[in-house]
């Protein structure tokens, strides 16, 4: 019995850094201003852990315009609201100087339970991530593309990278976030499952344990939802540039098709060992685009240009399928002009040859990330 083609429909998720106008500094989403957003946006908006984030989610979209235009009034709508506070938002996954120990999480109940089960940890999840929904209603078929998806997730991170610096620091990496939050439980690749039935028991024994009150605790890079019947790519930075994150959800949408016509077809795709797939996975997060990734086919690191004309290539009848050719076009202008973390790091580096201070190079990066995350609203 064949099953019915998914929807592919789409919903994205995005978590914004509110930072002062003046100071560059992080600041705590003023009550008033949450209010506001609110009655904007209603339930597309939300409080996020901490309390200088904000977090909002597109509707359902049947297609990569729909998403495009909603994120961009949502974007655009908390920027504007923000703006009549002296503030902006910054859609980085992490804040180029700001320090985690001056945070504080929201009071909220959900919070306040994450900040006791988690502890020290909690304190220190001063980063923002894009999530990606694709709907996938067959629950089976939603495991099947689980089991299949985490071969390309390093190559969705290293699209996305956006967070070099740490409390003032250029840490070498492209992706500190991924460092960040892969100290918390329940985090990185998801295991293989044969069935959504072995799925569902696993989860069961953490929640009958009493660990987790559901399956929105567990924090995969790639998970089925625990509310909606989609798939939830989690994997990806924060892209500052909209169209950057537009194309990178184009990018999950059409693999996920991609590998269910492979499935349509009587193929799949090769499943390799979650050993490998992480080294990728830190090569992604150390360099981004610029350090290339293992090929498993041949055995060889190999260029991202090269991967990303092959995965172009590879998913070109599901973008036309979708109608979200142009978008995933873009993918190649993100490795030429670089990704965020490239722009970031490529600021900073030019104020310092400057002669201006380690502060005023750190400034110019969130000045960077200001205009970047309000342009083209």
């Amino acid at each position: 019995m064949s099953i019915p083609e998914p929807s592919f429909s789409l919903g994205i998720e995005e978590e914004y850094l509110l930072v002062d106008n003046e100071s560059r500094d992080l600041v705590a989403v003023p009550d008033a201003l949450m209010r506001a957003c609110k009655e904007a946006l209603n339930d597309q908006v939300s409080p996020e852990f901490l309390k200088c984030q904000i977090e909002v989610g597109t509707r359902v979209c049947k297609t990569i315009a729909e998403a495009r235009a909603d994120l961009a009034h949502l974007r655009g709508t908390i920027a504007r609201l923000a703006s009549e506070y002296g503030l902006a938002p910054i859609a980085a996954s992490a804040h180029p100087f700001a320090s985690w120990q001056s945070q504080s999480h929201t009071d909220k109940e959900r919070y306040d339970h994450l900040a006791h089960d988690l502890a020290g940890i909690a304190r220190r999840m001063l980063i923002c991530g894009m999530h990606v929904h694709v709907g996938i209603e067959d629950n089976d078929l939603r495991i099947d593309l689980l089991n299949q998806m985490p071969y390309f997730l390093p190559h969705l991170l290293a699209l996305s990278t956006s967070s070099p610096f740490w409390q003032g620091l250029n840490t070498g990496l492209r992706s500190y976030r991924l460092s960040v939050f892969d100290n918390l439980p329940r985090t990185g690749l998801p295991p293989n499952f044969t069935s959504f039935s072995e799925y569902e028991r696993s989860v069961n024994m953490i929640v009958k344990s009493g660990l987790i009150e559901d399956s929105t605790k567990i924090w995969w890079d790639l998970r089925p939802s625990g509310r909606y019947p989609t798939l939830e790519c989690r994997i990806c930075d924060m892209s500052p540039r909209l169209d950057d994150a537009v194309a990178i959800a184009a990018l999950i949408q059409c693999l996920m098709r991609m590998l269910y016509r492979l499935r349509r077809d009587n193929k799949r795709w090769r499943q390799y060992a979650r050993f490998l797939i992480n080294e990728n996975r830190w090569r992604a997060q150390r360099y981004g685009t610029s350090g290339g990734l293992i090929d498993f086919g041949i055995g060889e690191v190999v260029p991202f240009t090269q991967l990303l004309d092959e995965l172009v290539d590879l998913v070109m009848p599901d973008a036309e399928a979708l109608g979200c050719v142009d978008e995933i076009a873009r993918l190649k202008l993100i490795v030429k002009s670089g990704t965020s973390a490239d722009r970031q790091l490529a600021v900073y580096d030019s104020a310092l040859r400057a002669g201006k201070s380690e502060t005023e190079a750190l400034h110019a990066v969130a000045d960077q990330l200001i205009g970047e995350t309000v342009a083209a609203l």
